[in-house]
């Protein structure tokens, strides 16, 4: 199973973009729920997700009820600056399903009310609207996959023996 990150009436192909290569680069799956702010054949969708698409899964829905249809029962919780519990203070499982809403309007609030005691917060200063969408899937995402201890992740890197030709910087380290 995988972690599942559910985009609400996304706007920004680029946000898009660069979650789907988050959701490739950690086996997240995204679900898509219409409608986009553009069409995933939009090249600064693709861009933004170079060549990460093929390496990962997404599902899109015509609608919120459709996707609550097929997913009746599963575990869910709802990013919003509109919440009280902290992203970082739920236990998450792996199957867990996140949603975050529309870069200008966030979660409608009809469905924060309902789920209300599923809804999260990444604490910011006092006047501070937002964080970036993308920016905000990858903190909690990774929180999540964290309290999991990473689940088929590579947590290890090595030097690749590349030297840069010209980096003057080095000089100064």
């Amino acid at each position: 199973m995988s972690m599942n990150i559910v985009l609400v009436y996304p706007e920004i192909p680029q946000n898009t973009g660069n979650i789907a290569r988050t959701c490739a680069a950690t086996g997240a799956v995204l679900h898509l729920i219409e409608p986009l702010g553009f069409s995933l054949e939009d090249r600064y969708l693709k861009r933004a997700g170079l060549d990460y698409w093929p390496m990962m899964t997404y599902h899109t829905y015509p609608s919120l009820e459709d996707f609550f249809k097929k997913h009746q029962g599963e575990r869910m919780f709802f990013a919003s600056t509109k919440a009280v519990h902290v992203y970082s203070s739920v236990t998450y499982r792996d199957g867990d399903f996140i949603f975050f809403g529309q870069e200008t309007r966030g979660l409608p609030e009809n469905l924060l009310e309902k789920q209300y005691d599923h809804c999260i917060r990444i604490p910011m200063m006092p006047d501070a609207r937002s964080l970036n969408l993308s920016n905000s899937v990858a903190i909690v995402l990774y929180e999540a996959l964290r309290q999991m201890d990473f689940p088929g992740l590579k947590d290890e890197g090595a030097l690749t023996g590349r030297d840069e030709a010209a980096a003057p910087w080095l000089d100064y380290v």
